[in-house]
């Protein structure tokens, strides 16, 4: 079967204007790659870069877009980018993402993932310009009680660091708008902004070198000819190439925009069960596609260390079957195409990151095409 939805996105977002916050971040990146390569006119809003190297910079991201470096914190930028740019489209994605760095700045994640998702929703219902806002949240959002099984849209929400608290709060918060200003359209409006959150497993992708995540610590170990050091080789994730859920958004934002209401609410965007494996096994894939390398065990002896859930998982039944969005890479793709981009930064001197973004979609698209013809 041909993806009818993919097929339309080249026409759907040409020329519409999008807002991405957080667009200086690892996922805001290769979004605003994508579509910038889809003929919108992309508005970005978000911190500069927090790490040296970042994709931001060394992609050349904000070539042919607008970029604003700005705080979601602070109401008055935040309002006058919606009100000068009239966004149609909103993909609210920045965000304080770590969850060890919760522990050492908690304030600071409350206030970036909670309060900058009050004032991002407040500033659209003053000014409601925008169609469609689609707020990025992450599969830690659900209240973990370590049962093993994979977490559906409809399960409580919560968390048991500031981390996932946070983005447990920003999916109420996503709620208490939708039901209390986003049901009916605001007065002198045309029509009511449609609001839905994304919640996807853990990303991995060429570009990324936050600290504490495995894959960037990986890559900056290998490429320095030096162990892998990881925590908690045990601990089972839910993993995907960075470009599986970010179709997943797009196609959420084309459906809600085309089709209603229906679309609003949660939804999962994490891979099959298959690929969702044990961070031992993960590394291991990563070493053997880079080439030669080892990893050890640095876990912590103590229960000092901050805590992180042990496993996590994804049911994405609601996303098949009524979006018509599934996972079109192999846990294997995804590691080998995060580790060729990779491979290209840091040993060929001729490599363009931009090229490699812009290569890895085109490859990706062919994949998606493949599987759903299968």
């Amino acid at each position: 079967m041909v993806d009818r939805n993919m097929d339309a996105f080249e026409n759907f977002y040409k020329n519409k204007t999008v807002l991405v916050t957080g667009h200086t971040g690892f996922k805001g990146g290769w979004l605003t790659a994508w579509l910038k390569s889809l003929g919108a006119n992309v508005v970005g809003l978000s911190l500069p870069p927090d790490s040296t190297p970042n994709l931001f910079e060394v992609a050349q991201i904000d070539k042919g877009m607008i970029s604003v470096l700005g705080d979601i914190r602070d109401s008055e930028t935040l309002y006058g980018v919606i009100r000068k740019h009239n966004p149609e489209i909103i993909f609210h994605m920045a965000a304080q993402a770590l969850v060890r760095l919760s522990y050492q700045t908690p304030v600071e994640t409350f206030d970036t993932n909670v309060m900058g998702t009050v004032r991002l929703l407040d500033a659209v219902r003053r000014h409601p310009s925008a169609r469609v806002v689609i707020n990025v949240t992450s599969d830690k959002c659900y209240d973990n009680t370590e049962g093993g099984y994979s977490f559906r849209e409809s399960d409580p929400k919560g968390g048991h660091d500031p981390y996932s608290a946070s983005k447990g709060c920003a999916e109420l918060v996503t709620e208490a708008f939708r039901h209390s200003f986003f049901h009916s359209a605001p007065s002198g409006a045309e029509r009511v902004p449609l609001i839905a959150s994304a919640r996807a497993g853990n990303v991995i992708g060429g570009g990324d070198w936050a600290l504490d995540r495995l894959v960037p610590d990986s890559m900056r170990a290998l490429s320095a000819g030096q162990p892998v050091r990881i925590r908690n080789p045990d601990s089972i994730r839910p993993w995907q190439h960075v470009l599986e859920p970010l179709r997943g958004y797009l196609l959420l934002a084309y459906r809600l925009y085309q089709e209603g209401a229906k679309f609003c609410g949660g939804w999962n965007f994490g891979p099959y069960a298959h690929d969702s494996l044990p961070v031992r096994d993960v590394v291991t894939l990563i070493t053997k596609h880079w080439g030669n390398g080892r990893w050890e065990d640095v876990s912590p002896k103590t229960q000092s260390d901050p805590g992180e859930a042990k496993t996590l998982r994804l049911d994405c039944t609601k996303a098949i079957t009524e979006l018509g969005w599934r996972p079109a890479n192999t846990l294997n793709d995804s590691i080998r195409d995060t580790v060729d981009w990779y491979r290209a930064y840091y040993q060929d001197a001729a490599a363009d990151p931009s090229d490699l973004i812009h290569q890895q979609i085109h490859r990706y698209l062919q994949r998606t095409f493949e599987a759903n013809n299968a």
